[in-house]
C-alpha cells in the first residue's frame, strides 16, 4: 500500500508497506531501502538533482493521528509531522483524570 509519493525537483520519492510490516522507498521506480517495521525507522538513502548527490533520511513512526512520516534533505526538513511527544501524553493523562473525577 503507498502512503505517501513526494517529488523533490525531478526525483519521485515514494514510502510503502505491505501487510506484514515492510516498508520501502522507492526513488523514480527504483527501491533505495527496504525494512521491516511495526512502529517505524529510518531509511538513508541519496537522490540526485542536476548531477548532485543529496542525501535523504525519512523516518517513519506512530503519532497522536496515526503512521507519521518526516522526511530531510542534507539535514533540512522538507515534510515534519506532528508527533506523540511527553507533553501531548500528558495532556492525554490529564484529560483522562479529569473525565474519571467528573464521572465519580
Amino acid at each position: 500500500m503507498k502512503f505517501i509519493t513526494v517529488y523533490i525537483g525531478n526525483n519521485k520519492i515514494e514510502l510503502s508497506n505491505s501487510i506484514f510490516g515492510k516498508e520501502s522507498v522507492i526513488v523514480n521506480d527504483a527501491v533505495v531501502s527496504e525494512k521491516s517495521s511495526v512502529f517505524g525507522t529510518n531509511h538513508h538513502f541519496t537522490i540526485n538533482e542536476d548531477g548532485i548527490n543529496a542525501n535523504c533520511t525519512l523516518t517513519t513512526g506512530m503519532g497522536i493521528n496515526g503512521v507519521v512520516i518526516d522526511l530531510y534533505k542534507n539535514g533540512n526538513p522538507i515534510i515534519v509531522s506532528s508527533k506523540f511527544n511527553s507533553a501531548n501524553l500528558s495532556m492525554v493523562f490529564a484529560f483522562v483524570v479529569l473525565l474519571w473525577v467528573l464521572l465519580n
